[in-house]
């Protein structure tokens, strides 16, 4: 009877090498890995990644580090031919009179509490509105979605004058008597809602805030990810539509819910449009961003480099308006990148 021959694994022959290459050198095993064909590929493509990754990064963050730079340089540094990036002359002027001249304080405060209240509403309007959307089959579902995708495409400056001219004088009474008949049409007249939080407040609950048919799509994808045997798990434990919604689905949504928040967040924040549309007057009861970028009576000036110099104390109240969203952004990113890849939005 023939000797059984011994089988060789695959598991076997990596061992053999292994410990073969564990009695070579450092040496040896870096000219013996040089040899191999494809390494000298694969250093060259590596190599060309990280040139166009340079070039991309430096393209898209030169003007920041430009503007950061220019933030901290003075009058004479602005018209310095010598000066690029590095201020001979480093100095906090700009920043110290944009806070106590334009009030940077107040403004902070006051968008900080505008954007917290609006992203609060569109984020739960989106996904009580996502959710309907996704889940229930009704009559007008596909006609809803295509209003909500029609909300997204018209840009919001051809609504200014409309949308002006209802906060302007806002029928209340119209409203709560269904046409204006009645007694309470009678008790609610028309009341003026510009130069406050309202507008926002009712844009918001209405969903058609600023990017607030992106925000119900978006959870409108998510949803329709989630299984539906979660609700019908539920509805068969006796639990209603609503209650389903608040302590099963919303649970599972927090990733999304916080991405859609962040996305409300920030763009409130540097809206332009609507707060330069509803806070109108010179006598504006809120202090918003849109003043910060006035020039502080105290840096104001007559010199050759005026024009410079004003371009440099706007950007430097730039950096202060964003920064805020860039501390933010450094704790949250995890959180928004999870609710992106969970959105159903991208491959």
């Amino acid at each position: 009877m023939d000797q059984m021959k011994p089988v060789i694994t695959k598991e076997t022959k990596n061992k053999i090498s292994v410990d073969y290459e564990g009695k070579l050198s450092v040496k040896e095993r870096l000219t013996r890995k040089l040899k191999a064909s494809n390494t000298w590929m694969t250093a060259l493509v590596n190599a060309l990644k990280f040139i166009l990754m340079m070039g991309v990064s430096y393209v898209i963050l030169f003007p920041f580090f430009s503007k950061i730079a220019g933030s901290f340089m003075s009058k004479e540094d602005v018209v310095d031919a010598t000066v690029s990036l590095i201020p001979k002359n480093f100095t906090f002027e700009q920043y110290k009179w944009i806070a106590i001249d334009n009030n940077y304080l107040e403004a902070f405060i006051n968008t900080l509490l505008l954007s917290l209240v609006c992203a609060i509403l569109q984020t739960f309007v989106a996904c009580l509105v996502g959710y309907g959307l996704s889940k229930f089959k009704f009559k007008g579902n596909k006609l809803i979605m295509m209003i909500v995708i029609v909300t997204m495409i018209i840009p919001h400056s051809t609504l200014d004058v409309a949308m002006l001219r209802h906060f302007t004088s806002f029928d209340l009474g119209y409203i709560m008597s269904m046409g204006g008949k009645g007694l309470l049409g009678s008790i609610f007249g028309k009341i003026e809602l510009t130069n406050s939080f309202w507008p926002f407040v009712i844009l918001s609950i209405g969903g058609i805030a600023f990017k607030n048919g992106l925000y119900i799509y978006m959870m409108r994808q998510f949803f329709k990810g989630v299984p539906d045997e979660l609700e019908e798990s539920a509805y068969v434990d006796g639990s209603g539509t609503f209650r389903t919604f608040i302590q099963i689905i919303l649970p599972l949504s927090v990733p999304m819910m916080i991405t859609i928040f962040l996305f409300a967040f920030s763009w409130q924040w540097t809206d332009q449009f609507y707060t330069g549309l509803f806070f109108i007057g010179a006598e504006r009861p809120w202090v918003m961003p849109d003043l910060i970028y006035e020039i502080p009576i105290h840096l104001r000036t007559t010199y050759a480099g005026k024009a410079l110099y004003e371009n440099v104390i706007q950007n430097t109240a730039g950096i202060m308006i964003i920064a805020p969203l860039v501390i933010m952004y450094l704790f949250c990113q995890r959180y928004l990148v999870q609710g992106i890849e969970r959105s159903g939005i991208v491959g």
